[in-house]
């Protein structure tokens, strides 16, 4: 009977062995699963993130050529500076306009912005009430290719409730529609989507306020971001300058370049602090290595700022009214501290992204601007080419040919040579008409070519 018991005994172990050892490797198969399932979505991930890198772009408003310690101007900007020294500076890059909206609609869609119908600055009483949500834009392309989007700031394509950002292709938009809010009080126009919010803050801190925590929300998944800042355009506040600090202002003094400038000075130097602040965001979540930060201004500066060497500023054809500061950083990708005079454009950012995104558009509607991803990232120069500058009828139209510059207003024609008359002091029409023929036909053809067909 004892045998027979440990034998029993003995039979009951082996069984309670092998469901062990069985219960083991079956966990340990689970576990194995898991992990490789783990790590299959990890390499998916980082396939998908190298596959489909992240794109930031800093917009600022009305900021001058000659404004920022970058291209030697008055106001240390030392972040703009980080970014340089990091990355590429251009000394030829054009808004599509010297104002506000055409530059914008230019960027957004890649043509140029005659094409679009936005010719002026967009508001109420005006032909043209805002950007048609059917255009095909920046947003909307990398929306449909699985980029979470947003823009912060300003939009300024137009204010009614059809036009928002979020029938563009933004997935989330808090800022403000207009082409300028007061700085600190904005209540009734400040928007989160299509409700209207009173976030309160300085609108600069704001805009990168919620850039960072976009960053942050997102560093797990490929995003576009716009960061289209207020600063340095009017009205001319500080941080300080709340609404229960502010002193009345004579009129005499208004426009007082001397009051003005120490308030833009200031207004700059908190945009360039939120610039680092978006780079260390970049850089706190380890995604620096597939991330794309392009920095620019939409036209030029108005007599408070500085577009020095240029002539002109805002609202003009002269090259102060579009040649603006710009500067790529994607640190690893674009090699650091290098300068490029390539002649580049605004609109050449939609065609540049979607092959940066490996996106293709070939189907897609044609654009005006051009890929300048091999500039970037293999110090390409770009071949010579034509772009043009219009703003009919009140500044007439402009156009670059490489060096050659012409400008046609009111029947008067300007030629410049930019090689050898930066500043656009010497007439050449008379000395080469042949030339100021040419372009003058140039102009009058693309004219005809970039007519608004709704």
């Amino acid at each position: 009977m004892i045998q027979f018991l440990t034998k029993i005994q003995t039979g009951c172990r082996r069984v309670f062995l092998c469901h062990l050892l069985h219960r083991a490797s079956t966990l340990t198969f689970s576990m194995l699963l898991l992990l490789t399932l783990q790590l299959i979505h990890t390499q998916a991930v980082k396939a998908e993130s190298k596959d489909k890198p992240n794109i930031v772009i800093i917009m600022a408003d009305d900021l001058g050529y000659g404004d920022t310690s970058v291209y030697d101007g008055w106001v240390k900007t030392p972040q703009l500076e980080r970014m340089a020294a990091e990355g590429l500076t251009f000394t030829d890059f054009h808004s599509n306009s010297s104002v506000c909206s055409p530059t914008r609609a230019g960027f957004l869609t890649g043509r140029y912005q005659q094409r679009v119908g936005i010719v002026d600055v967009v508001a109420r009483h005006l032909d043209t009430p805002g950007l048609n949500p059917s255009e095909i834009t920046i947003p909307r392309l990398m929306k449909q290719n699985g980029y979470k989007t947003a823009l912060f700031g300003k939009w300024h394509l137009g204010v009614e409730p059809e036009f928002n950002p979020v029938h563009h292709g933004f997935d989330e938009f808090r800022g403000y529609l207009d082409g300028y809010i007061d700085y600190h009080s904005h209540k009734n126009s400040w928007h989160n989507g299509l409700e209207k919010e009173d976030q309160p803050g300085y609108s600069t801190h704001l805009i990168t306020k919620n850039a960072v925590r976009f960053i942050e929300e997102n560093q797990k998944r490929p995003f576009f971001l716009l960061v289209a800042h207020e600063a340095v355009h009017l009205p001319f506040q500080t941080p300080d300058d709340t609404v229960e600090n502010r002193q009345p202002i004579p009129k005499s003094e208004r426009w007082s370049r001397e009051r003005i400038r120490p308030k833009y000075k200031i207004m700059l130097e908190e945009m360039d602090k939120g610039i680092g602040e978006i780079l260390d965001a970049v850089k706190r979540t380890g995604i620096a290595n597939h991330t794309l930060v392009f920095f620019f201004s939409d036209n030029g500066a108005i007599g408070a700022g500085s577009n020095q060497p240029f002539r002109g500023g805002k609202f003009s054809h002269y090259e102060g009214g579009h040649r603006v500061p710009a500067i790529a950083w994607w640190p690893g990708k674009i090699k650091a501290g290098t300068t490029t005079d390539s002649l580049t454009m605004g609109m050449d950012m939609l065609p540049t992204i979607m092959e940066i995104a490996n996106i293709d558009i070939s189907k897609k509607r044609a654009v005006d601007g051009v890929s300048i991803h091999d500039l970037l990232f293999e110090q390409k120069q770009l071949p010579p080419r034509k772009v043009f500058f219009g703003y009919e009828p009140k500044l007439g139209t402009a156009m670059r040919d490489g060096n050659w510059k012409m400008i046609i207003k009111a029947g008067k024609v300007e030629l410049y040579d930019l090689s050898k008359d930066i500043s656009e002091k010497n007439n050449l029409v008379e000395e080469y008409p042949d030339r100021a023929k040419k372009m003058e036909a140039a102009i009058a053809a693309w004219k005809e070519d970039v007519v608004w067909k709704p």
